[in-house]
């Protein structure tokens, strides 16, 4: 965070800790202008031990395209709800099927736990539920290099954050949160 700090106390503070511990390197990083982040990267592959290749090279993930739908579809939501709803939103996917024409339907269900919060995320005349959807369904789209067809409904299930069923159904480990 060297963009908050003066550069003279940047000087100093790598003094000390040089002094106190015996790192290999150290890279004054702002991530925010992007400053040194290409160095630091560089500088940490130098160090990584060469490992086993465990998937392909072409895998980018070992989530199924239903979750990761999802996870697009959740990720555009809290994004322009912002700081309207809590994060107490899940997306379920209840179909994925692929037409012969290459096409692919996906059917979702938005769940919150309010009344209020199933207003906020349709909005008036369904504004917000059509921007969610269209955001979502461009970068399936891109993810999935195929059109798709993006239905969204939005359910409410009260204090669904509490029901180890629901949890487990909507795609969390409860024991993990």
């Amino acid at each position: 965070k060297i963009d908050t700090v003066k550069k003279e106390d940047i000087l100093k503070t790598i003094e000390t800790y040089k002094d106190a511990y015996h790192f290999k390197e150290v890279i004054p990083v702002s991530a925010m202008k992007k400053t040194n982040t290409d160095t630091l990267i560089h500088t940490i592959f130098q160090y990584l031990p060469e490992g086993p290749q465990y998937y392909d090279e072409d895998t980018v993930t070992d989530q199924p395209m239903r979750q990761i739908a999802a996870e697009l579809i959740r990720e555009k939501a809290l994004r322009m709800l912002d700081d309207e709803i809590p994060h107490g939103i899940a997306v379920v996917i209840d179909q994925m099927k692929e037409r012969p024409n290459g096409i692919i339907d996906v059917d979702a269900t938005i769940v919150c736990e309010r009344d209020s919060h199933k207003g906020i995320i349709i909005g008036k005349g369904g504004s917000m539920l059509k921007r969610i959807g269209t955001a979502a369904r461009m970068e399936i789209e891109n993810l999935m290099d195929t059109k798709v067809n993006l239905k969204l409904w939005v359910k409410v299930r009260r204090e669904w954050r509490d029901s180890d069923m629901y949890m487990k159904n909507y795609g969390y480990n409860p024991k993990e949160i």
